[in-house]
């Protein structure tokens, strides 16, 4: 046994003994010393927190209240309008993959767009949610355009496919669907890295922590998925 295990294993009443018994090389105050020990740890860790706010450049800190707690930004609306466009942005994505089964034997691009699919209707699920949770509607309220139909004039989000282009897409069969479905498909992605960029443009808003997550996953995921149709189309399907 070596000495830190000896040592180690001796209660406090234990060591004065020994001090004592040793010749006295421990005094009266160093006994005492160790006593306020736990006395010195708690108030070096005093139960009351201090809450410092940095000060602005050049200004000093300042020493808040304890009571005092964060507050979160309010919901900005172009949260709002950025969740619902975004729903129905994610809704033409899932109609373009479902065309796929049906017009073309291309593995990688039945691979594709099955990955597309999932995580999209995943993500319009999450939307609904958030929306719901809120109190808002799932969908934004239509322009009042006196003398037009909206009905046969849908208003399209940013890369969104025209009614022309999907009908292009649904008529096309083989290579030649693989070849607009990929062209349609990064344009469809690049409108939303459109959406994302222009809801952090807009002040105050994107500073909801379950948006802000959600945001930057679909900016990120959206950014590898046109690498990969691009590398796709490269490759002459």
């Amino acid at each position: 046994m070596n000495g830190f295990h000896f040592w180690g294993k001796l209660k406090l009443p234990s060591l004065i003994g020994i001090a004592v018994l040793a010749g006295g090389f421990m005094t009266a105050s160093s006994v005492a010393g160790l006593f306020s020990l736990p006395v010195f740890a708690q108030q070096a860790n005093p139960a009351t927190p201090v809450v410092v706010q940095p000060g602005a450049p050049g200004q000093p800190t300042r020493t808040l209240p304890p009571s005092t707690r964060a507050t979160l930004p309010p919901r900005s609306p172009k949260d709002v309008e950025f969740m619902q466009g975004m729903i129905m942005h994610h809704a033409q994505a899932v109609e373009m993959t479902a065309l796929i089964e049906s017009h073309t034997g291309n593995k990688d691009l039945r691979l594709l767009g099955a990955r597309i699919s999932k995580s999209q209707s995943d993500e319009i699920e999450f939307m609904k949610r958030w929306l719901a949770s809120r109190g808002e509607p799932l969908s934004m309220p239509m322009p009042e355009m006196p003398g037009m139909d909206m009905s046969s004039h849908p208003m399209l989000m940013p890369g969104m496919l025209t009614a022309k282009q999907m009908e292009a897409l649904r008529k096309a069969k083989g290579k030649e669907f693989d070849q607009l479905f990929l062209t349609g498909m990064i344009q469809h992605h690049n409108g939303a890295l459109i959406m994302v960029k222009d809801l952090f443009d807009t002040a105050g808003a994107g500073q909801d922590a379950e948006l802000f997550n959600f945001t930057t996953d679909v900016d990120s995921g959206q950014r590898a998925e046109i690498r990969i149709m691009q590398t796709m189309l490269g490759n002459k399907l």
